[in-house]
């Protein structure tokens, strides 16, 4: 297993975790950002890390940084389920119209979900 993967597999046990450290949740994020940068510094072109870039900063509520990685991902191919849930997620909160998201949304039942990659949180009772 290459050193990337390995790195990828420690940044989603750390994403799981923000979950049981809320109170350090600031400091999870930027560690889990500082991460992926250099992950992406090493392999710009890794799908997987800006997926889950996308998803930290939508978790941030850093939309616009969010879509930015998240479209990188999707021009470079990447059919991940989980890139697909989070585009809607992050247009959703940016409160884009419905036939934006709605085509991710559609898109996402023939996907597999990457499993070094993950969904970004998704509150519907804030929309």
């Amino acid at each position: 297993m290459n050193t990337i993967t390995l790195r990828l597999e420690n940044v989603k046990k750390l994403q799981a975790k923000r979950w049981d450290h809320e109170d350090h949740w600031d400091t999870l994020n930027d560690l889990l950002v500082k991460e992926l940068d250099e992950i992406l510094s090493i392999d710009p072109q890794n799908t997987a890390a800006l997926i889950n870039i996308g998803a930290v900063y939508s978790d941030m509520g850093e939309n616009e940084h969010a879509l930015y990685y998240l479209r990188k991902a999707l021009d470079l191919g990447s059919n991940d389920k989980n890139l697909y849930v989070n585009l809607a997620v992050v247009l959703i909160y940016m409160e884009k119209h419905q036939e934006e998201y709605l085509e991710y949304l559609e898109e996402i039942e023939d996907k597999v979900e990457d499993p070094l990659t993950f969904k970004a949180y998704f509150d519907p009772q804030s929309h």
